[in-house]
């Protein structure tokens, strides 16, 4: 037997990038001299095991053929005989389809991929491609992360048929996330839309943002003027601030109700919020998306235009917004709306750089308000008779008369 390095452990050490882990490929054994080995089979659909120092993970040399639709319709066969080339031909793009002999540093590449790195190509290996819809995803999720690699327009073409075939359809919701969600924590997650747009899988699989190109806004506010041409900017705004996943998904979904505002309204976007929170619950839904970034969105849908033009709220108002957003309880994820907020503000033409006042501003004051001492308010309250929502009343009181006090709001 002999084991080779494969995939991204040699993709990324020739990129000059780190190498965090590294998978292996063993040519010419079978699963019973694996276990004689010590190694630990992991592998459910096909022979994969852990070495039994490194807990690396060694996957025996196989082919596969497509058997069905979706991801789930494969045959493997893993035998001795299978060699690497035959195991490097059914990987995705050419750039992961490189082996290195760990004895000599040799590197095999049989397809091109030493080539289409230094052409900073995303190019399939073959037409295998398409049996596997996930790959589309992969693909579009290393265009975000290789921020100076194109894809190959032969392989995008690849990727329209599959669109066409139904291939994305029979993706379930656990592998879209999990592709879209790691898309989304790359270094440019607007290039994971601009791909999946560019070969129709954004209209198959988030129709709702989709629909936001070609929806003009207001040039005032927008110089950018499209609605998808923003969305793409505050994703690169999220990226640039190093923003957690939860707001970054909150980006995706905080402008969703423009793409259905009515045609005579245009360039406005009356009550877009409303219709932006029940789209991104079906986006969340569809999913399966976790409750914290599903959460997260829907808050900034609602509320993002009341945080920025949040410097015209009374103290009264003030409060009011922070219970809408539980920020009481929840300070650390106002902060996260705040955050996702100066994402929007910032992703439009030409302010990108400027600063975005309501986030430094509304959580000073979240913190004045939250500093009252709530149960002295509510003893008081209660010796003078109160009840029930009447102290609620004296708290909301309370704090909004901090907030004037501390020069906050009026």
């Amino acid at each position: 037997m002999k084991a080779y390095i494969v995939g991204g452990a040699v993709r990324d050490r020739l990129l000059g990038r780190p190498v965090n882990d590294r998978d292996w490929v063993v040519v010419g054994s079978t699963p019973e001299q694996m276990l004689a080995l010590g190694y630990t089979p992991v592998g459910r659909d096909f022979p994969v095991f852990l070495h039994p120092q490194t807990h690396e993970e060694y996957a025996l040399a196989r082919t596969e053929r497509k058997s069905g639709r979706g991801y789930h319709g494969f045959q493997f066969q893993a035998a001795p005989d299978v060699t690497l080339e035959q195991d490097l031909a059914r990987r995705d793009l050419t750039i992961n389809a490189i082996a290195e002999d760990p004895d000599s540093g040799a590197l095999i590449d049989p397809y091109g991929g030493q080539r289409d790195i230094a052409k900073r190509t995303l190019r399939h290996v073959s037409d295998a491609f398409a049996e596997d819809p996930v790959r589309l995803l992969r693909l579009a999720r290393l265009a975000a992360r290789f921020t100076d690699f194109s894809v190959a327009p032969e392989t995008l073409a690849l990727c329209r048929r599959m669109v066409d075939a139904g291939e994305v359809d029979a993706l379930v919701a656990e592998r879209v996330w999990q592709e879209l969600s790691r898309g989304l924590m790359e270094a440019r997650p607007d290039r994971l839309l601009t791909v999946l747009r560019d070969c129709g899988a954004l209209a198959r699989l988030l129709p709702e943002v989709d629909r936001l190109w070609g929806v003009p806004q207001p040039v005032a506010h927008h110089p950018e003027v499209d609605t998808g041409e923003h969305l793409l900017m505050v994703l690169r705004i999220a990226a640039l601030l190093d923003a957690p996943l939860p707001v970054r998904y909150a980006c995706l979904c905080h402008d969703l109700g423009k793409g259905s505002t009515p045609a005579a309204q245009l360039p406005r976007h009356i009550a877009h919020e409303a219709r932006s929170v029940e789209l991104a619950r079906q986006v969340s839904e569809r999913w399966r998306v976790p409750v914290d970034c599903r959460a997260l969105a829907e808050l900034a849908a609602r509320e993002h235009g009341n945080i920025h033009r949040s410097a015209n709220l009374n103290a009264a108002s003030l409060v009011r917004l922070f219970e809408r957003c539980d920020a009481w309880r929840r300070p650390d994820r106002f902060d996260a709306l705040l955050l996702a907020c100066e994402c929007d503000a910032r992703g439009r033409g030409g302010r990108e750089d400027e600063a975005y006042e309501p986030r430094p501003r509304l959580n000073a004051a979240l913190a004045v308000a939250r500093a009252v001492d709530t149960a002295e308010v509510a003893r008081a309250a209660a010796e003078r008779g109160s009840k029930g929502p009447q102290v609620g009343a004296a708290i909301a009181q309370a704090r909004a008369q901090a907030l004037r006090e501390h020069g906050l709001a009026e």
